[in-house]
């Protein structure tokens, strides 16, 4: 089986919101442990999700909880699943632990953050995420935070850039060795830490706006730029970033083959992954689990995409990443 890294799934906060304690096995996601390792996945980016302009709603909530409780909330489930469950799966930081893990065919489980809001403007609290265990951080969601400007349909907002501070946050996050993660970053952003990155950075979890004029994915020349610093953006599930239609849009396995194929000739079949976005999105999904993911590969290759090219797609480009980075 063809074996796949995941660098985002939302499935930490839908735990939380559905009050588990952990997601060894469950009913309502789309993605857990045991499913995870029934599709063939090596490693998973989890994120812990802290929306910064939400009501309680947002989390099943009856009142306000203060982001850092969220937080909490979620490595809280993340840390009992490591402890309950170490034959299935192990923390990873860095490549070594990726590949030891891999050799004991244990799944990677790689810490992340989306939104780094949380960070408030404090360097101190960016290195307390990486002692946590924070591995890679997506510098925002949907709103301006400390770091900069989200993505917009605005375009005088599209075109804002990096706070002073994150752009000092962004050179302390390549000497930790966290990765830097574009997803929902205005395009000024994109290019600020484009030129500002010694390290190669992703789009953990976006698709290509030529295909899907989305302002969360990427223009060709992002992906150029990505593919130049030696980054990868990981294909997302999500229907309305895959298929340009307005109404009902559809996440198809050929519309999926459709986005890599593109990220592939302008990029290069080094700058495309896999980041699915599981259960931080809802629609009409093909594949709407992490236990049909050989589906995607096994239909890769009945396109006449080679076997090679599929293990570094699946696997290989973000490991790369993974090496270079931490």
């Amino acid at each position: 089986m063809q074996q796949y890294i995941d660098m985002h799934c939302d499935t930490l906060a839908e735990a939380y919101i559905a009050q588990y304690q952990d997601i060894f096995e469950t009913e309502r996601l789309k993605i857990d442990i045991k499913r995870l390792k029934k599709g063939g996945a090596a490693a998973q980016f989890f994120a812990m999700f802290l929306p910064q302009s939400s009501g309680a709603d947002w989390f099943g909530e009856k009142k306000e909880v203060p982001m850092r409780e969220k937080m909490q909330g979620m490595y809280e489930i993340f840390c009992t699943t490591l402890e309950k469950y170490p034959e299935y799966i192990a923390k990873a930081g860095n490549y070594e632990d990726w590949e030891w893990n891999r050799q004991k065919q244990k799944l990677s489980a790689f810490l992340t953050i989306e939104n780094a809001a949380v960070v408030d403007g404090r360097m101190e609290n960016l290195e307390k995420l990486y002692e946590m265990g924070v591995r890679l951080m997506t510098l925002t969601w949907n709103d301006d935070n400390c770091f900069g400007a989200s993505h917009s349909e605005n375009p005088q907002k599209m075109n804002r850039g990096l706070t002073d501070f994150g752009k000092e946050a962004l050179e302390r996050m390549n000497e930790l060795g966290m990765i830097i993660d574009v997803s929902h970053l205005s395009d000024g952003g994109f290019y600020d830490v484009a030129e500002i990155s010694k390290k190669p950075f992703v789009a953990s979890h976006s698709n290509c706006r030529a295909l899907c004029p989305a302002t969360r994915n990427l223009t060709d020349d992002m992906i150029q730029k990505l593919a130049e610093k030696g980054g990868v953006a990981g294909i997302n599930f999500a229907p309305y970033f895959v298929d340009p239609k307005e109404k009902d849009p559809v996440c198809s396995i050929e519309l999926l083959i459709e986005h890599i194929r593109h990220f592939i000739r302008v990029g290069g079949e080094e700058c495309v992954g896999i980041g699915t976005d599981f259960d931080g999105m809802e629609g009409n999904l093909e594949i709407d689990g992490c236990e049909k993911m050989p589906m995607l590969f096994e239909r890769m290759a009945d396109a006449g995409i080679s076997p090679r090219m599929i293990d570094k797609i699946a696997c290989g480009n973000v490991a790369r990443v993974i090496w270079d980075v931490m």
